[in-house]
Order: C-alpha cells, then sequence, then structure tokens
C-alpha cells in the first residue's frame, strides 16, 4: 500500500494557477482509474479533471474555493500496487523544472508531453485511445483539455506511474512554427505563460518567433487575444447593516477585465446605430419554426442576424479583420469564426461558432443551439472561446433596446442587438404596428472608416428588413 498525489495539471491552455470548484468525492471514497475527481475553473472555463490511479481518497489537500498553482497537489490517494510518492515523472538530469515542455501526439521517439511543473523525460511517445466519440458543433470537452504524458517507469524500486486520460487538445496555432511538423503543443517558459495568463491571452493563438518556435514574452506584448465575458462564479449576497461586501477578482472575471481595458484604451471605437422595422424577419422566423429541416431546433430572430452578419461581411470584409501592431498591417480573416454572447450558470462567457459564413442556415441554426446549450452547462471548451473574428451580443433578451458594446480585442467590429418590439411605424404615411428593433456596431476606426463601417451596418439592417436580399449578396 501507498499514497499516491495528483497535482493540478496545465489542461493545454497554457495556464498557471486554477481555482477548486467542486469535489466530487470526499475521504474514504474508492475510486476508479479515470474517474472524475474535481471540478476547476481556469481563466477560460470549467475542466473536470480525471484521477489518474485507481484506490481509496486519503485526503483532499486543497479546499473548494482556493486558488493554486498548477503543479500543487490536491488530493492523495491510497493504492495497492504503488509506493508512497506522488505523479511526478523523473526530472532528466541537468534540466531545470521550468525548461520548455513540446507536446508530441504522433508516434516517434523525443521529449514528450508532461505536466507543467514535472519536468521533461525520454521516452517513447505514444498516442492512447480517446474515451467516448466526437460530439456535434459546440459541444463540451468533458475533463483536461490537453494529451497526456504516456504511462513510464520512475527509478527503481518504484514500479510504473498510471498516466492521466489522453483528451482532447486545443487548436494548434496556424502560424506558428511549432506546429509544423506534427500537432506539437506550445513552447512558453512559466513568467512567459504567467504573462499570458493575466493579459488574457491563449497562447495556442500567439505566432512564436523565438528560436525553436519558442513564444517569447516579446510576442505575448504584441499580441491581444480574444478574451471571454464572465460574472463572479457564485452569488454574492448583500446583507444590510453588515457593512460592505468584498469579491475577489480572479479566473474568467479577472481577463475579462483586463481585456476589457486593453481594448478601450488600444482601438479608438466608433458606434453607430440603426433603428430598423423587422416584422418581415419576425415572419420568417415563424415560417422557418414550421419547415422540417429546423425540425427539433430552436428558431429565434438571432438566426437571422448571424446569418446577415455573415453575408454582409463578404462586401465589407474589412469588419472580419484585425490590426496586427507588430507588424503594422491589418490582417483579413478567411473565415467569419461568429462569437455569440451566451448565459452561464458562472456568468457570461463568449464562443464562436468557426467558419459561420460557409453554413446553410439550417446548420448554423443547430451550432447556435449547441453552442448556447453547451456554454450553459458551463462546458464550453478553451478552444471554443478562442480565435473569434466578429462577435454579436444580443442585449434584447434583456430588454435592452442598445448599447455601445466594447470590441473583443482581436476582432475590429461588434454587433449588439437589441429588444424587438412591437411600435407605431410609419408605412406608406399611415402609423402601423410593426416589429422593431435598434442595431448598434462598434467598430475600431484605425482599420475601419465610417463609410465601411456605416455601408456594413446598412446592410445587415437591409437583410433584417426585407430578407430576400439576402439573395443578392
Amino acid at each position: 500500500m501507498g499514497i499516491q498525489q495528483f497535482r493540478l495539471p496545465d489542461v493545454g491552455e497554457g495556464l498557471v494557477e486554477a481555482e477548486i470548484v467542486s469535489w466530487k468525492v470526499k475521504p474514504g471514497d474508492t475510486v476508479k482509474l479515470n474517474d472524475t475527481v474535481v471540478e476547476i475553473e481556469t481563466a477560460k472555463s470549467l475542466v473536470e479533471l480525471p484521477v489518474p490511479f485507481a484506490g481509496t481518497v486519503a485526503e483532499l489537500l486543497v479546499p473548494e474555493g482556493e486558488t493554486v498553482p498548477v503543479g500543487t497537489p490536491i488530493i492523495a490517494v491510497e493504492t495497492a500496487d504503488a509506493t508512497p510518492g506522488d505523479l511526478t515523472p523523473p526530472v532528466t538530469s541537468g534540466t531545470p523544472k521550468e525548461d520548455l515542455v513540446p507536446d508530441i501526439e504522433n508516434g516517434g521517439t523525443g521529449r514528450t508531453a508532461v505536466l507543467v511543473g514535472y519536468g521533461p523525460r525520454t521516452t517513447e511517445a505514444k498516442r492512447r485511445p480517446r474515451k467516448g466519440g466526437a460530439g456535434s458543433a459546440g459541444s463540451a470537452v468533458a475533463g483536461a483539455a490537453q494529451a497526456a504524458p504516456a504511462p513510464q517507469a520512475v527509478p527503481a524500486p518504484a514500479p510504473v506511474v498510471p498516466a492521466p486520460p489522453p483528451v482532447a487538445a486545443p487548436a494548434p496555432t496556424p502560424a506558428a512554427a511549432a506546429v509544423a511538423s506534427g500537432n506539437v503543443h506550445v513552447l512558453a517558459k512559466p513568467p512567459v505563460r504567467k504573462l499570458a495568463k493575466d493579459l488574457g491571452i491563449d497562447l495556442t493563438t500567439v505566432t512564436p518567433t523565438g528560436p525553436g518556435g519558442i513564444i517569447t514574452r516579446t510576442d505575448v506584448e504584441n499580441y491581444t487575444a480574444t478574451p471571454v465575458a464572465t460574472a463572479p462564479a457564485q452569488p454574492y449576497a448583500v446583507q444590510p447593516g453588515q457593512g460592505d461586501t468584498r469579491i475577489p477578482v480572479k479566473g474568467v472575471q479577472k481577463v475579462m477585465a483586463q481585456a476589457m481595458v486593453a481594448s478601450a484604451f488600444t482601438a479608438p471605437h466608433v458606434t453607430e446605430w440603426i433603428t430598423v422595422d423587422v416584422s418581415a424577419t419576425m415572419e420568417l422566423v415563424e415560417r422557418l419554426k414550421q419547415d422540417k429541416a429546423f425540425r427539433d431546433l430552436r428558431v429565434s430572430p438571432l438566426l437571422i442576424v448571424a446569418k446577415a452578419v455573415t453575408l454582409a461581411a463578404r462586401r465589407t470584409p474589412i469588419v472580419n479583420a484585425a490590426w496586427d501592431e507588430a507588424n503594422q498591417e491589418i490582417v483579413l480573416k478567411g473565415s467569419v469564426n461568429l462569437g455569440i454572447a451566451a448565459a452561464t450558470p458562472r456568468g457570461l462567457i463568449v464562443p464562436n461558432i468557426k467558419g459561420a459564413e460557409s453554413l446553410t442556415l439550417p446548420d448554423l441554426c443547430r451550432a447556435l443551439n449547441d453552442l448556447v446549450a453547451t456554454a450553459r452547462e458551463g462546458k464550453t471548451s478553451p478552444a471554443d472561446q478562442a480565435g473569434g473574428s466578429f462577435t454579436i451580443t444580443n442585449v434584447g433578451v434583456f430588454g435592452v433596446d442598445a448599447g455601445t458594446p466594447i470590441i473583443n480585442p482581436g476582432e475590429a467590429a461588434i454587433l449588439a442587438f437589441g429588444a424587438v418590439r412591437k411600435q407605431p411605424w410609419v408605412v406608406n404615411d399611415e402609423i402601423v404596428p410593426r416589429w422593431i428593433t435598434t442595431l448598434a456596431l462598434s467598430f475600431d476606426h484605425r482599420l475601419i472608416d465610417g463609410e465601411k463601417g456605416s455601408i456594413f451596418l446598412a446592410d445587415v439592417a437591409s437583410i433584417l428588413e426585407d430578407p430576400a436580399r439576402a439573395l443578392m449578396f
């Protein structure tokens, strides 16, 4: 019999710390290999962690609500076939724990993925089968979002230590040299990872310029990633007569605050509004609800707004772009990765639909449904929140008519969709009740001038006013 300690792993998004949200086990419970034992919150999302060995829970080493660094022992398990110790691959002689560790998923001999803080090792990397099948668009990623190390032998007399289960990894950086040959994880030292985390930057979206594909501090400082917006994890009640209530700023709340400040004081914002008669859109929504192609799907006006955005972006592609400060370039995005704000039990997040411009209307509707359902369960993966190119914030669901939304860093524009209300409207010189809404477009004036912003907003409005105009785009 022996005690094994499981350390908090890097779940594949470059995090340096995480909050223990809830334990799924208690001391004395029996656990099997890969049983989920804890739910953690990172700067991106909630993640369930499986235990990498079987036995009896001896002790929960970190209480719920506490934030701890990667590599911290979080649970002790008494196992029948292991000597006392922890899940810590041995450190190669002369190689400090802070060294960069590539993540090799394909077969071959070399340095393989290890949990941050545990050090690299040399062995043969083998792909292990994943549990379960691929989910639909927007589905949750259960467990940690990083490919785990293959089993290895620790120095005598200890036997082989089981490895954490393999799970889905975040999408690799298209431009990164490090991923050019075989799904290699990002390379960055812990101080750089810490800086990226503080700035709300997803390292998988940063193009490395250091030797051997290393992401440097300069790479992080010159890059602005897509943030997620959220609220505190738990509701905080103010007790009358008992003084002030202080709420710690951490996790996604901290990332959102930093990202919004960076955006507001970096990109010169311009906001334009347009009020439009969307009665024809509301009629179309009712017809689609009866169409067999939309059976079992939830159809809403947001679907038509989303489609209108992807169509209008064809005529004004600059709205689906980004400003590259380091290279003094404007980057026109190849796809519309459409971000949609979604309410979740832990706050508001902004996952995005990859390649939304290429989806049919039923497929776009399905993607929206899946995105919202997954987000409300709190299971949106970091990869689904990264790489957005244009965002829609649907303030209308809260009964709000309009606003001046702040652009997500790394994007050029954001559209606020206001409440749809029956209002008096002039039609053929007569006042009649019509469905009316207000659209507000905030855009980065460094790359989008007033003409282009106005054309795009007018195009979206024209499609909502008369959906048949979509045939012109």
